[in-house]
């Protein structure tokens, strides 16, 4: 398939290429003091095409159609006058990339850290993300994630209502501020994931359908019309989004792609989508990564292609989040009713999804599938991320709705886990501004669409109030981070809280590999009281979780015979705990240990290693 877009040559030559199957005539028209008119030639199967020697970076240009009016490329790489202007020439090979040494760390070592670029920082740009990397790296961040950059409507939106799939938005730096991020990351050793959008189009300033036939009617997803993956002509979008994946690799160097809402994506071809996606991507010249976002708990997702599956790196694990915030929180609102048991957290650490066939009260039916089998570097957890703050009605971080003490038991389940952790932006010192939703639609009728459907969605929660208005301003405003908190008192201890989290995951042989084989999960339902036991070679590490409101005692029969290291006890008063009085270092048996209210405390084995302790069991 011809490559989409305007490719730039050199020598200001370069070549325009549009798939538009149902167009009788298009035109090329090169914008600026003298309007100039092309007309293009179509091929058999429905690609446009004109080489133009004189089309140097920055000249702009639209499609000219039959009835006499001008629509961007639908593979822009650059709106610089937003969604209604103009599209832009990039010469991709002009950037100086610094990176012709760098390795990804694998999937499994990575520390996820999920940003949205205008909320990150007060510039809200690439390049004043630069300037906070090393905040990052000192955290132990290895994986940098950014919400949706392709080109939105507007100047401020959380970048799934993207019209522009291969654009970069122009009020965050454009294609240059970009790649000098990615540059800038890989220099530090850390590697880029970018959040996509391929299971629908935004619905201002959406000139796909014009061109080509994106939609299948056939489904409805919560956003509208459905991509038309199966459907007539289905072969031409594909095409369109597989090369839009290998954009990203080959002309930004990003390391992994976060796929949004695959369960919006209906196909019933013989051969999904995504996998004929992971198979193209796994032909790429170096590895990268392909992640998935599904409420569904089909493994297929995450399954390898010999066994039916699509061949997707990994998934997030939604049932991890809504065990932990409910035991937490103790919400029983809408899918959290869902959840709530300690027993629920101790499969989703022992297993994956909570929900592997089993009666949702939420959904009223049975729901996902088995994922025992399932190795553990498949999947994402975290205790928040911007999805499950910004969609609730005042925007609430954990912050907002749990104790410190609760924040640090949190953070410990998450880190701590046999899975790959994600770090929310502000997360990491209890950053307790909201994040909401918001948006900077023109459309008026699109704003009251909007407005109706997020209160149709919060009423499945019982929230009764009036919800924030995403289109004002104040909305994004005031769900910028304020990095000033980090060195505020109890910001700067729970910074220092995360760090100790991230070294000891990294340098402790049972808590360094994502493993669920080497894992044994004991619940006590009664005291709230999770116990989950690791080990590697001979490494072995006991982390016991109490998510009581009150202090609790157990006999040491939660540890196996032996010495014990007290390596991390959030109660701990230097992490402006409550203090305990369990000893450093445990030879048991002894008769009680006593655990905080709220409270994580990790034990490591310190002699008869992993083997013969766990043969005495």
């Amino acid at each position: 398939m011809p490559d989409l877009g305007a490719c730039y040559k050199k020598s200001g030559q370069c070549l325009f290429t549009v798939w538009a199957p149902f167009l009788k005539a298009l035109s090329l028209h090169l914008t600026g003091k003298n309007d100039i008119f092309l007309p293009m030639a179509m091929d058999a199967k429905g690609f446009w095409s004109i080489d133009v020697l004189q089309a140097p970076p920055g000249t702009r240009y639209t499609f000219r159609f039959e009835d006499g009016k001008d629509r961007p490329d639908p593979a822009s790489f650059d709106q610089p006058e937003d969604i209604f202007g103009a599209s832009c020439v990039v010469d991709h090979s002009a950037f100086w990339w610094q990176d012709d040494d760098w390795k990804s760390p694998q999937l499994e070592e990575m520390v996820f850290y999920e940003l949205h670029v205008g909320a990150f920082t007060p510039l809200g740009t690439f390049e004043a993300i630069i300037e906070r990397l090393d905040d990052l790296k000192d955290l132990g961040v290895n994986a940098l994630e950014l919400m949706p950059v392709a080109q939105f409507p507007g100047k401020r939106g959380w970048g799934y209502d993207g019209v522009f799939p291969y654009a970069v938005q122009h009020s965050y730096g454009g294609p240059a501020g970009l790649k000098a991020l990615v540059n800038a990351c890989h220099l530090k050793g850390m590697a880029v994931v970018l959040d996509v959008v391929y299971n629908h189009f935004g619905p201002e300033g959406n000139i796909l359908a014009e061109f080509m036939p994106c939609f299948n009617e056939k489904y409805q997803t919560p956003w509208g019309m459905a991509i038309n993956f199966d459907g007539p002509d289905s072969w031409g979008v594909r095409n369109f989004l597989i090369q839009n994946a290998l954009y990203w690799f080959r002309h930004y160097h990003v390391d992994a792609l976060r796929l949004d809402a695959v369960h919006g994506m209906h196909d019933m071809s013989a051969k999904h989508f995504l996998k004929e996606l992971c198979e193209e991507i796994s032909l790429f010249p170096r590895k990268v990564y392909l992640i998935a976002e599904s409420d569904l708990n089909d493994v297929r997702a995450i399954g390898p292609f010999d066994k039916g599956g699509w061949g997707l790196d990994a998934q997030w694990n939604d049932d991890f989040h809504h065990a932990l915030h409910a035991l937490l929180t103790n919400e029983r609102q809408g899918y959290y009713g869902d959840f709530g048991k300690v027993a629920h957290l101790a499969k989703a650490q022992k297993e994956g999804f909570v929900y592997s066939w089993d009666y949702s009260s939420f959904r009223r039916r049975f729901h996902g599938s088995s994922s025992s089998e399932v190795s553990a570097k498949h999947f994402i957890v975290y205790s928040q991320n911007h999805d499950q703050i910004g969609n609730r009605l005042k925007g609430e971080r954990l912050s907002g709705l749990i104790s410190f003490e609760g924040l640090k038991l949190a953070a410990a389940a998450v880190l701590l886990s046999p899975y790959i952790p994600l770090i929310f932006m502000g997360e990491e010192y209890a950053e307790d501004s909201p994040f909401l939703y918001f948006m900077d639609f023109k459309s008026q009728e699109l704003l009251q669409a909007v407005r109706e459907g997020r209160k149709k969605e919060f009423s499945r929660f019982q929230w009764k109030e009036e919800p924030v208005d995403p289109h004002e301003e104040t909305a994004f405003l005031r769900s910028r981070i304020d990095w000033g908190r980090r060195i505020e008192e109890k910001g700067a201890v729970m910074l220092s809280f995360y760090q100790k989290l991230i070294r000891l995951r990294k340098s402790v042989d049972a808590l360094a590999h994502p493993d669920k084989e080497r894992l044994k999960v004991r619940t006590d339902e009664a005291l709230r009281v999770l116990t989950v036991i690791r080990w590697f070679k001979e490494s072995l590490v006991c982390v016991v979780m109490n998510f009581n409101s009150a202090e609790i005692q157990l006999t040491s029969g939660a540890l196996l015979p032996g010495d014990w290291n007290k390596i991390l006890d959030s109660s701990d008063t230097q992490w402006l705990g409550p203090g305990n009085i369990n000893p450093g270092v445990i030879t048991t048996p002894v008769k009680n240990l006593v655990f905080k209210p709220q409270s994580c405390v990790v034990f490591e084995k310190i002699s008869g290693g992993a083997r013969n302790s766990l043969q005495t069991r």
